[in-house]
C-alpha cells in the first residue's frame, strides 16, 4: 500500500467539491486529470493548500480506481449510479490512501451525495474505514488492469516489477532546470545520451513539448525540433519561445521527414509508445492503453526508425528512446541497416540488450528505455 502523506482533516469541503466535478468529468466525459484540473482549480477560488489536496484527490482516485472499488463492493448489493460510484470512490481513497481522518473523510464525502443517497454512501464508507481490506491479488491492490499487470511483472521479473507499480502510483516530485522547465531527470538524461556536440547539426524528430530539444540546444549545437501535429508543433513552439532557445521548428511527419539523406550529425527519436514508465504523470493512462495498443505503436516505431536512420550522416549518432520497458518497444526492433550498437551508459541506467533502461524505483523517476546506435564509415 502506498504510504500515506500527513492527513488533510480541516480541508474544507471546497476542495472535494472541486474534486469530485473533475473526477465526473474523467469518467463521464473522458477527460484527461491533467487537462482538466487546471481550468477547475482555476475557477474554484481555493487557496494552494486546497488546491494541493483537491489534485491529490482526483489523481489518487484516478490512479487507485479498481482498488477503490474493490472496497466499496465488498459492502454493496445493488451496483450504484455513476455520481454515487464517484462519491464512494472519492471517500474510500481518503480513508484508505490519502491518511485522512476516518470521521473527517466520511462526514465531508458524504454531503457531496444527493440527498436520496447520503445514507447509503455513510453506511459504506462506515464499513469501509473499520473493515480492513483483504486483497484478492496484487493487480487489485495496486490498482491496475490485470493485462497490464501482468506484462510488467512478465518483462520485469515479480519484484522489480511490483517495485516498478508500487512507485508510480505515488505522485511524481517536480524537477525544475536551471531555465525554469519542469522536466523528469530521466527524460534530460535522456537528451544528454545524445552527447550534441557545439556545430553540430541535430534533429529531434518527435519533438513535443520541446524539453529535450532545448536540453539540446544548450550544447551550442544547431537543433531541428519536429512533431506530426499542429497542435503539438504549437505547443512546442511555444517552449522554444518561452525558453529563448535556439531551436528551429517544424512540422513534419517523422515517418516521412522532409530532409536530405545524411543531412544530421545525430537524431534523436524519442517515439511515441504505451507510456507505461510515465504512469506517475498520467493518472488516468492506466485505464486508457489496451493490450493492442502496445504492438500497434511497436509497427510505429519500427516505421518511424526505418525513417530516422538515412538521416545520420557517416559516423553519426541515432538515439532511441521511449517512456516503456516492454520488449516489443525496445528490444524487438532490429539494429537499423548500416549502424552498430553504441555502449549502454553506466548507473543508474541497467544495461538492456544492446542498451539500457531505467526503472521507476531506481532513481526515483520516470521508466525510460534508450539505444544507441552509430552509423558505420
Amino acid at each position: 500500500m502506498t504510504p500515506r502523506p500527513p492527513t488533510h482533516a480541516r480541508t474544507p469541503r471546497s476542495a472535494r467539491l472541486t474534486a469530485y466535478h473533475a473526477l465526473r468529468r474523467i469518467e463521464d466525459d473522458g477527460a484527461y486529470a491533467n487537462l482538466v484540473m487546471p481550468k477547475l482549480l482555476d475557477a474554484s477560488g481555493l487557496d494552494q493548500r486546497d488546491k494541493a489536496f483537491a489534485t491529490e484527490l482526483v489523481y489518487g482516485t484516478t490512479r487507485m480506481r479498481r482498488a477503490l472499488d474493490f472496497a466499496v463492493d465488498r459492502f454493496v448489493l445493488t451496483p450504484p449510479d455513476a455520481a454515487t460510484r464517484t462519491v464512494l470512490r472519492l471517500g474510500a481513497y481518503q480513508l484508505l490512501f490519502a491518511g485522512t481522518a476516518a470521521h473527517a473523510a466520511v462526514d465531508a464525502t458524504v454531503a457531496l451525495a444527493g440527498p436520496r443517497t447520503r445514507g447509503f454512501v455513510n453506511a459504506i464508507l462506515r464499513k469501509v474505514s473499520t473493515v480492513p481490506v483483504v486483497w484478492p491479488s496484487d493487480a487489485v491492490r495496486l490498482s491496475y488492469p490485470d493485462w497490464l499487470f501482468d506484462l510488467v511483472v512478465a518483462e520485469l521479473g515479480h519484484v522489480d516489477g511490483v517495485a516498478a507499480l508500487e512507485t508510480m502510483n505515488r505522485p511524481a516530485d517536480v524537477t525544475e532546470r536551471s531555465d525554469g522547465y519542469i522536466q523528469d531527470p530521466a527524460s534530460q538524461w535522456i537528451a544528454e545520451l545524445v552527447d550534441a556536440r557545439a556545430g553540430e547539426r541535430v534533429l529531434d524528430l518527435c519533438a513535443a513539448p520541446g524539453g529535450k530539444a532545448t536540453v539540446l540546444a544548450a550544447t551550442g549545437a544547431t537543433v531541428v525540433a519536429a512533431d506530426v501535429r499542429s497542435a503539438r508543433v504549437q505547443l512546442l513552439a511555444g517552449n522554444v519561445q518561452r525558453l529563448g532557445a535556439p531551436v528551429a521548428v517544424v512540422q513534419a511527419d517523422g515517418a516521412a521527414p522532409p530532409f536530405p539523406s545524411g543531412s544530421f550529425d545525430r537524431v534523436l527519436l524519442d517515439a511515441p509508445c504505451s507510456g507505461l514508465g510515465v504512469s506517475r504523470r498520467r493518472a488516468d493512462a492506466r485505464w486508457r492503453v489496451e493490450a493492442t495498443d502496445v504492438a500497434e505503436l511497436a509497427g510505429l516505431q519500427r516505421r518511424l526508425l526505418d525513417a530516422a536512420a538515412p538521416l545520420v550522416k557517416a559516423g553519426g549518432c541515432l538515439v532511441y528512446s521511449v517512456c516503456t520497458f516492454t520488449e516489443a518497444e525496445t528490444l524487438a526492433h532490429p539494429v537499423p541497416e548500416g549502424f552498430e550498437p553504441m555502449p549502454p551508459p553506466g548507473a543508474p541506467w541497467r544495461t538492456y540488450g544492446d542498451g539500457a533502461r531505467i526503472l521507476p524505483h531506481d532513481a526515483g523517476t520516470d521508466g525510460m528505455t534508450v539505444r544507441r546506435f552509430r552509423k558505420r564509415s
